[in-house]
Protein backbone atom coordinates (compact mmCIF):
# COMPACT_ATOMS: atom_id res chain seq x y z
CA UNK A 1 0.00 0.00 0.00
CA UNK A 2 2.92 2.41 1.10
CA UNK A 3 4.28 1.64 -2.87
CA UNK A 4 0.94 2.26 -4.12
CA UNK A 5 0.98 5.50 -2.36
CA UNK A 6 4.13 7.20 -3.66
CA UNK A 7 4.10 5.59 -6.95
CA UNK A 8 0.70 7.93 -7.03
CA UNK A 9 2.49 11.06 -5.67
CA UNK A 10 5.63 10.43 -7.58
CA UNK A 11 2.69 10.29 -10.78
CA UNK A 12 1.16 13.70 -9.37
CA UNK A 13 4.31 15.30 -8.94
CA UNK A 14 5.03 14.71 -12.32
CA UNK A 15 1.68 16.01 -13.49
CA UNK A 16 2.40 19.06 -12.05
CA UNK A 17 5.39 20.01 -12.76
CA UNK A 18 4.69 19.33 -17.19
CA UNK A 19 1.55 21.36 -15.84
CA UNK A 20 3.75 24.02 -14.66
CA UNK A 21 5.96 23.62 -17.15
CA UNK A 22 3.74 24.38 -19.83
CA UNK A 23 1.64 27.11 -18.17
CA UNK A 24 0.34 28.99 -21.31
CA UNK A 25 -1.02 25.95 -22.99
CA UNK A 26 -2.25 24.71 -19.93
CA UNK A 27 -3.95 28.00 -19.68
CA UNK A 28 -5.24 28.40 -22.89
CA UNK A 29 -6.76 24.56 -23.11
CA UNK A 30 -8.67 25.20 -19.52
CA UNK A 31 -10.13 28.28 -21.24
CA UNK A 32 -11.10 25.96 -24.19
CA UNK A 33 -12.46 23.25 -21.64
CA UNK A 34 -14.63 26.02 -19.37
CA UNK A 35 -15.89 27.60 -22.86
CA UNK A 36 -17.38 24.26 -23.57
CA UNK A 37 -18.55 23.70 -20.01
CA UNK A 38 -19.54 26.73 -19.32
CA UNK A 39 -22.68 26.91 -22.21
CA UNK A 40 -24.49 23.43 -20.69
CA UNK A 41 -23.75 24.54 -17.21
CA UNK A 42 -25.36 28.18 -17.87
CA UNK A 43 -28.33 26.61 -19.48
CA UNK A 44 -28.61 24.16 -16.52
CA UNK A 45 -28.73 26.95 -13.89
CA UNK A 46 -31.32 29.27 -16.35
CA UNK A 47 -33.25 26.57 -16.45
CA UNK A 48 -32.91 25.88 -11.84
CA UNK A 49 -33.97 29.43 -12.10
CA UNK A 50 -37.36 29.49 -14.30
CA UNK A 51 -37.70 26.04 -12.14
CA UNK A 52 -37.87 28.20 -9.43
CA UNK A 53 -39.94 30.98 -10.32
CA UNK A 54 -42.67 28.33 -11.65
CA UNK A 55 -42.44 26.60 -8.47
CA UNK A 56 -43.74 29.66 -6.80
CA UNK A 57 -47.14 28.75 -8.54
CA UNK A 58 -49.55 26.58 -7.33
CA UNK A 59 -48.78 22.83 -7.58
CA UNK A 60 -52.28 22.39 -8.69
CA UNK A 61 -54.43 24.83 -11.72
CA UNK A 62 -56.85 27.15 -9.91
CA UNK A 63 -60.21 28.03 -11.62
CA UNK A 64 -61.08 31.96 -10.61
CA UNK A 65 -64.89 32.54 -10.16
CA UNK A 66 -65.33 36.46 -10.61
CA UNK A 67 -68.63 37.25 -9.57
CA UNK A 68 -70.96 40.04 -11.58
CA UNK A 69 -70.74 43.74 -9.77
CA UNK A 70 -74.85 43.40 -9.59
CA UNK A 71 -74.71 39.97 -8.45
CA UNK A 72 -77.79 39.20 -5.49
CA UNK A 73 -77.79 37.48 -2.27
CA UNK A 74 -79.66 34.46 -3.96
CA UNK A 75 -77.38 34.04 -6.49
CA UNK A 76 -74.51 34.46 -4.25
CA UNK A 77 -76.29 31.22 -1.88
CA UNK A 78 -76.68 29.49 -5.20
CA UNK A 79 -72.80 29.42 -6.62
CA UNK A 80 -71.86 29.02 -2.76
CA UNK A 81 -74.04 25.87 -2.96
CA UNK A 82 -72.28 24.74 -6.42
CA UNK A 83 -69.06 24.82 -4.92
CA UNK A 84 -70.15 22.49 -2.19
CA UNK A 85 -70.93 20.08 -5.07
CA UNK A 86 -68.49 16.33 -4.49
CA UNK A 87 -66.00 17.59 -8.09
CA UNK A 88 -64.59 20.46 -5.94
CA UNK A 89 -62.20 19.87 -3.40
CA UNK A 90 -61.61 23.16 -2.02
CA UNK A 91 -62.93 26.82 -2.46
CA UNK A 92 -61.33 30.24 -1.32
CA UNK A 93 -63.67 33.31 -1.39
CA UNK A 94 -61.65 36.85 -1.91
CA UNK A 95 -63.25 39.42 -1.26
CA UNK A 96 -63.13 42.79 -3.10
CA UNK A 97 -61.37 44.39 -0.42
CA UNK A 98 -59.20 42.01 0.22
CA UNK A 99 -58.11 41.89 -3.55
CA UNK A 100 -57.50 45.47 -4.24
CA UNK A 101 -55.15 45.51 -0.68
CA UNK A 102 -53.39 42.39 -2.61
CA UNK A 103 -53.11 44.24 -5.25
CA UNK A 104 -51.79 47.51 -3.79
CA UNK A 105 -49.13 46.13 -1.46
CA UNK A 106 -48.07 43.53 -4.44
CA UNK A 107 -48.07 46.11 -7.41
CA UNK A 108 -47.08 48.88 -4.98
CA UNK A 109 -49.88 50.77 -5.89
CA UNK A 110 -51.26 52.31 -3.25
CA UNK A 111 -51.28 55.88 -4.13
CA UNK A 112 -53.21 55.41 -7.04
CA UNK A 113 -56.03 52.62 -5.16
CA UNK A 114 -56.21 55.40 -2.21
CA UNK A 115 -57.13 57.64 -4.95
CA UNK A 116 -59.94 55.46 -6.11
CA UNK A 117 -63.60 56.59 -5.18
CA UNK A 118 -65.01 53.08 -4.78
CA UNK A 119 -63.43 49.76 -5.94
CA UNK A 120 -62.81 48.40 -9.79
CA UNK A 121 -62.42 44.92 -8.55
CA UNK A 122 -65.62 42.15 -8.36
CA UNK A 123 -65.71 39.47 -5.45
CA UNK A 124 -64.15 36.17 -6.14
CA UNK A 125 -63.70 32.17 -5.78
CA UNK A 126 -60.94 30.75 -5.93
CA UNK A 127 -62.03 26.81 -6.74
CA UNK A 128 -59.40 24.26 -6.96
CA UNK A 129 -61.36 21.24 -8.97
CA UNK A 130 -60.70 17.22 -7.64
CA UNK A 131 -59.72 17.02 -11.55
CA UNK A 132 -56.05 18.07 -12.53
CA UNK A 133 -56.71 17.10 -16.64
CA UNK A 134 -57.21 20.09 -19.16
CA UNK A 135 -60.36 19.05 -20.10
CA UNK A 136 -61.97 17.92 -16.44
CA UNK A 137 -60.42 21.89 -15.56
CA UNK A 138 -61.72 23.35 -18.36
CA UNK A 139 -65.48 21.51 -18.14
CA UNK A 140 -65.57 22.46 -14.30
CA UNK A 141 -64.82 26.03 -15.23
CA UNK A 142 -67.27 26.46 -18.24
CA UNK A 143 -70.17 25.24 -15.77
CA UNK A 144 -69.61 27.76 -13.25
CA UNK A 145 -69.06 29.98 -15.76
CA UNK A 146 -72.86 29.72 -16.87
CA UNK A 147 -73.91 30.10 -13.32
CA UNK A 148 -76.02 33.38 -12.53
CA UNK A 149 -74.25 36.24 -11.47
CA UNK A 150 -70.66 35.01 -12.55
CA UNK A 151 -69.34 37.34 -14.60
CA UNK A 152 -66.32 35.31 -15.83
CA UNK A 153 -63.92 32.26 -15.52
CA UNK A 154 -60.21 32.28 -15.52
CA UNK A 155 -58.46 28.99 -15.41
CA UNK A 156 -55.66 30.04 -13.84
CA UNK A 157 -51.59 28.28 -14.15
CA UNK A 158 -52.26 27.33 -17.60
CA UNK A 159 -49.31 29.28 -18.34
CA UNK A 160 -47.51 27.58 -15.88
CA UNK A 161 -48.15 24.29 -17.16
CA UNK A 162 -46.99 25.45 -20.75
CA UNK A 163 -43.92 26.54 -18.68
CA UNK A 164 -43.34 23.35 -17.31
CA UNK A 165 -43.40 21.99 -20.77
CA UNK A 166 -41.25 23.89 -22.20
CA UNK A 167 -39.20 23.41 -19.01
CA UNK A 168 -38.92 19.56 -19.40
CA UNK A 169 -37.90 20.02 -22.95
CA UNK A 170 -35.09 22.84 -21.74
CA UNK A 171 -34.22 20.14 -19.14
CA UNK A 172 -34.02 17.72 -22.32
CA UNK A 173 -32.00 19.61 -24.48
CA UNK A 174 -29.43 20.46 -21.64
CA UNK A 175 -28.60 16.85 -20.91
CA UNK A 176 -28.42 16.24 -25.15
CA UNK A 177 -26.03 19.10 -25.07
CA UNK A 178 -24.12 18.50 -22.09
CA UNK A 179 -23.43 14.78 -23.73
CA UNK A 180 -22.34 16.60 -26.99
CA UNK A 181 -19.71 18.68 -24.96
CA UNK A 182 -18.89 15.86 -22.93
CA UNK A 183 -17.39 14.51 -25.95
CA UNK A 184 -15.60 17.19 -26.96
CA UNK A 185 -13.92 17.92 -23.67
CA UNK A 186 -12.83 14.30 -23.88
CA UNK A 187 -11.41 15.42 -27.77
CA UNK A 188 -9.57 18.67 -25.72
CA UNK A 189 -7.71 16.40 -23.55
CA UNK A 190 -7.16 13.81 -25.51
CA UNK A 191 -5.40 15.81 -28.30
CA UNK A 192 -3.45 17.79 -25.41
CA UNK A 193 -2.05 14.80 -23.87
CA UNK A 194 -1.59 13.04 -27.31
CA UNK A 195 1.02 15.69 -28.26
CA UNK A 196 2.58 15.46 -24.82
CA UNK A 197 3.01 11.58 -25.18
CA UNK A 198 4.41 11.90 -29.10
CA UNK A 199 7.16 15.16 -27.07
CA UNK A 200 8.22 12.32 -25.06
CA UNK A 201 8.52 9.14 -27.14
CA UNK A 202 12.08 9.11 -26.35
CA UNK A 203 11.69 9.01 -22.76
CA UNK A 204 8.86 6.60 -23.14
CA UNK A 205 10.87 4.42 -24.92
CA UNK A 206 13.80 4.27 -22.84
CA UNK A 207 11.65 3.56 -19.88
CA UNK A 208 9.94 0.35 -21.53
CA UNK A 209 13.45 -0.58 -22.17
CA UNK A 210 14.51 -0.57 -18.19
CA UNK A 211 10.89 -2.61 -18.07
CA UNK A 212 8.50 -0.04 -17.38
CA UNK A 213 4.62 -1.06 -17.56
CA UNK A 214 2.19 0.78 -19.56
CA UNK A 215 0.49 1.22 -16.60
CA UNK A 216 3.32 3.21 -15.08
CA UNK A 217 3.66 5.41 -18.39
CA UNK A 218 0.40 6.50 -18.49
CA UNK A 219 -0.39 6.91 -14.92
CA UNK A 220 1.33 10.59 -14.88
CA UNK A 221 -0.52 11.37 -18.42
CA UNK A 222 -3.86 10.57 -16.68
CA UNK A 223 -3.66 12.91 -13.27
CA UNK A 224 -2.24 15.59 -16.18
CA UNK A 225 -5.67 14.81 -17.78
CA UNK A 226 -7.64 14.71 -14.69
CA UNK A 227 -5.93 18.59 -13.65
CA UNK A 228 -6.55 19.68 -17.11
CA UNK A 229 -10.32 18.78 -16.51
CA UNK A 230 -10.56 20.14 -12.89
CA UNK A 231 -8.80 23.37 -14.80
CA UNK A 232 -11.11 23.33 -17.24
CA UNK A 233 -14.03 23.54 -14.77
CA UNK A 234 -12.68 26.07 -12.54
CA UNK A 235 -12.39 28.16 -15.78
CA UNK A 236 -16.07 27.68 -16.65
CA UNK A 237 -16.87 28.67 -13.06
CA UNK A 238 -15.42 31.63 -13.56
CA UNK A 239 -17.28 32.58 -16.96
CA UNK A 240 -20.26 31.78 -15.59
CA UNK A 241 -19.71 34.01 -12.40
CA UNK A 242 -18.56 36.72 -14.78
CA UNK A 243 -21.68 36.62 -16.81
CA UNK A 244 -24.42 36.24 -13.66
CA UNK A 245 -22.41 39.55 -12.79
CA UNK A 246 -23.21 41.12 -15.78
CA UNK A 247 -26.95 39.70 -15.92
CA UNK A 248 -27.52 40.29 -12.20
CA UNK A 249 -28.64 43.78 -12.44
CA UNK A 250 -30.51 43.52 -15.81
CA UNK A 251 -32.65 41.05 -14.54
CA UNK A 252 -33.25 42.60 -11.28
CA UNK A 253 -34.43 45.53 -13.07
CA UNK A 254 -37.07 44.07 -15.01
CA UNK A 255 -38.23 42.11 -12.64
CA UNK A 256 -38.57 44.89 -10.60
CA UNK A 257 -40.68 46.37 -13.48
CA UNK A 258 -43.59 43.34 -12.70
CA UNK A 259 -43.31 43.87 -9.10
CA UNK A 260 -40.94 40.53 -8.29
CA UNK A 261 -38.23 40.60 -6.41
CA UNK A 262 -36.38 37.90 -8.52
CA UNK A 263 -33.17 37.60 -8.65
CA UNK A 264 -30.87 35.14 -10.35
CA UNK A 265 -29.45 32.93 -8.09
CA UNK A 266 -25.96 31.28 -8.14
CA UNK A 267 -25.32 27.06 -8.16
CA UNK A 268 -25.10 25.54 -5.16
CA UNK A 269 -21.96 23.57 -3.73
CA UNK A 270 -23.24 20.47 -4.28
CA UNK A 271 -23.64 21.46 -8.43
CA UNK A 272 -20.25 23.06 -7.80
CA UNK A 273 -18.63 19.90 -7.08
CA UNK A 274 -20.61 18.08 -9.45
CA UNK A 275 -19.44 20.18 -12.23
CA UNK A 276 -15.73 19.65 -11.14
CA UNK A 277 -15.81 15.97 -10.23
CA UNK A 278 -16.90 16.02 -13.84
CA UNK A 279 -14.49 17.69 -15.21
CA UNK A 280 -12.22 15.63 -13.95
CA UNK A 281 -13.40 12.96 -15.17
CA UNK A 282 -13.93 13.33 -19.13
CA UNK A 283 -10.51 15.05 -18.90
CA UNK A 284 -9.06 11.59 -16.95
CA UNK A 285 -11.02 9.81 -19.59
CA UNK A 286 -9.56 11.51 -22.58
CA UNK A 287 -6.12 11.25 -21.41
CA UNK A 288 -6.65 7.60 -21.06
CA UNK A 289 -7.78 6.92 -24.51
CA UNK A 290 -5.05 9.17 -26.05
CA UNK A 291 -2.39 7.69 -24.02
CA UNK A 292 -3.43 3.88 -24.52
CA UNK A 293 -3.95 4.62 -28.66
CA UNK A 294 -0.43 7.06 -28.73
CA UNK A 295 1.47 3.99 -26.49
CA UNK A 296 0.33 1.19 -29.21
CA UNK A 297 1.28 3.45 -32.16
CA UNK A 298 4.40 4.39 -30.68
CA UNK A 299 5.86 0.31 -30.09
CA UNK A 300 3.98 -0.40 -33.68
CA UNK A 301 6.70 2.20 -34.84
CA UNK A 302 9.08 1.48 -32.34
Amino acid sequence: MIGWLRHQKHALTAALRRLRSQALTTLLTALAMGVAISLPSGLYLLLGNLSGLAGDLPAQPEISVFLDSSVSTAQKQAIAARLKQSDIAQVRFVPKDEALAALSTAQDLSDISAGLTENPLPDAWVVRPHATSREEMARVAADLGKMPGVAETHLDSQWAERLQAALAIGRTGVWLLAGLFAIALVAISGNAIRAQVLARRDEILVSRLIGATDRYIRRPFLYVGALQGLLGGLAAGGVLAIAGGILRAPVERLAGLYGSTFHLLPPAPLEIVAVLGLTGLFGWLGAWFSVSRTLRQVEATR
